[in-house]
């Protein structure tokens, strides 16, 4: 493992690439250009240095409100050079939520770019004390606020990296967990490098010569790990994708810019599959899938196989230990499951009373790895419930095999007890998409006269309709692939599921939607 020094900033990740002879490198392409390494660097001193004349102080929180353009890592690398602690946020959010974000964090400058600026606008209204700074649009009107652009140019010129600790604060991610407020979630310098030292060089194994592509955006845990921390600690390229990641945008994306890594979740790779004309395009450029934010199902994963050729990486990570921590690799791979315990972490079952659980049966997951969350913002008694010593309870249940393999079994608040029996949502769940007429499906407890039964919502594929008859079918199909007591007793048909910004379904609206 990397030995990090004790005064370190992780901002000079892009210093290891210059130091390489990787300046003229292209760091990022994107739909209209590229940026070299030197070009990058050159505008992360920039805005670091325009921060600092903007009276922006150590340690004070930056908020970015920005889609995946150049802007982002510029601010995102730049305000942890000048000491300050950059905030990324889902750009496609309500004014309100952008609100929260700055009250709670006490932000001292929000960096928001054309498709989000109305919406900050209108979240600072009746704020003080905070700068504002726009990219790629005009300056509204009534505000005394700055244009990234000009910002760069007026304040042009290189800037050593705040002397900061290993140990000091980096950066926060909000994470949306399933229910309540948003919690800010504190990562310190040495996190990265952490992340990047295991995860990618032991299950990617990137190397200077890939190109990454994620889908999944920056400011989500997934996206920044895939295409700015991994591509930037080797010295590789990343593709940006703006604006909404349709399947086509995403097909096109890879026919032109030939990534050799590509990262996205479940919920897209289905979409993909279920594209018109998607197994006759070209993704042969890509030597390696990559899926997380929620589990595989087991039949998407043939599919992608059977229609590309190529192998999809499942694992789990989080928000709070930054990347994936738990992953199928190329030597130990089983389709369904969450693979082994990344090089660098470990990993264990625990009962409520906080026992080891026997062999083969589920337990909640607890994880350890120098990655983890410093604590949660504003949250302490959270931050005693989740952190214990090294050990970081995830909230996950899982169960391991004979071979050391993980098997998601749903969120420990997801379970569902049914005659005193433990059931899977996600066993259920996989039974029932291997059906031909079901596309996605998301299963549920519900109470009916004091008792819990399963109730499962499907989406249906095309040239599918809800009918009483189709119903018995799918719940005939479960009886004889489950146990009997795994089958859903009530289907329910819907267009789309609750999700977050992630695709990651949310199962608590669907209850709330059931009890309504």
């Amino acid at each position: 493992m990397l030995e990090i020094p004790e005064r370190y900033n992780v901002s000079t990740i892009l210093d290891r690439n210059l130091e390489k002879g990787l300046g003229k490198k292209a760091a990022i392409h994107w739909a209209d250009g590229q940026m070299t390494y030197e070009e990058l660097f050159q505008r992360t001193c920039a805005f670091a240095r325009a921060l600092k004349a903007l009276g922006i102080h150590r340690e004070e929180r930056v908020l970015m409100v920005l889609d995946d353009t150049w802007a982002f890592p510029v601010a995102f690398l730049g305000a942890i050079r000048a000491g300050a602690v950059p905030i990324p946020v889902n750009p496609f959010l309500h004014p309100q939520e952008y609100r929260y974000f700055v009250e709670d964090s006490y932000a001292r400058a929000v960096v928001a770019d054309k498709g989000s600026l109305p919406r900050v606008e209108e979240a600072l209204k009746e704020i003080t004390g905070v700068r504002l700074i726009v990219f790629g649009a005009d300056l509204p009107e009534g505000w005394e606020a700055f244009r990234m652009e000009e910002l760069l140019e007026a304040h042009a010129g290189e800037l050593p990296p705040e002397d900061t600790h290993r140990d000091d604060m980096a950066f926060w991610l909000y994470s949306s967990g399933s229910t309540g407020r948003p919690k800010g979630v504190v990562h310190l310098q040495h996190d990265i490098p952490y992340t990047c030292e295991t995860y990618a060089k032991h299950v990617l194994k990137i190397q200077e010569g890939d190109t990454t592509f994620s889908a999944s955006k920056l400011f989500h845990a997934y996206g920044l790990g895939n295409n700015l921390s991994f591509p930037y600690w080797v010295g590789a390229s990343s593709v940006l994708l703006q604006g909404r990641p349709t399947p086509e945008r995403v097909l096109e994306t890879i026919e032109r810019f030939r990534p050799t890594l590509f990262f996205t979740v479940p919920t897209l790779y289905n979409a993909i599959l279920n594209h018109p004309g998607a197994r006759d395009r070209d993704l042969s450029s890509i030597r390696l899938c990559v899926s997380a934010a929620e589990p595989l199902p087991p039949e998407i994963w043939r599919r992608w196989k059977e229609a590309f050729g190529l192998i999809i990486l499942d694992g789990i990570g989080s928000t709070e230990m930054l990347h994936i921590y738990c992953s199928n690799s190329l030597d130990a791979l089983k389709p369904g499951s969450s693979g082994k315990p990344v090089p660098g972490y470990e990993l264990r079952l625990l009962s409520p009373e906080g026992e080891p659980v026997p062999p083969g049966e589920a337990g909640d997951l607890w994880v350890k790895g120098d990655s983890a969350l410093a604590f949660y913002w504003h949250q302490h008694e959270k931050t005693k419930r989740s952190l214990r010593g090294e050990w970081f309870y995830t909230g996950d249940r899982y169960r391991v095999d004979e071979e050391g393999f993980f098997w998601y079994e749903g969120r420990s608040d997801d379970m569902i007890k049914v005659k005193g029996l433990w059931v899977s949502p996600i066993e259920v769940e996989n039974t029932l998409m291997e059906h031909p007429a079901v596309r996605e499906a998301a299963v549920v407890g519900v109470t009916v006269e004091g008792l819990t039964r399963i109730k499962a919502f499907v989406i249906l594929r095309e040239g599918y309709t809800p009918s009483e008859t189709l119903t018995r079918e799918l719940q005939e199909w479960c009886k004889a692939k489950l146990r009997p007591y795994q089958y859903p007793e009530f289907i329910a048909y819907i267009e789309d599921f609750p999700r977050t910004a992630t695709g990651k379904v949310q199962r608590f609206k669907l209850r709330e939607l059931q009890e309504a």
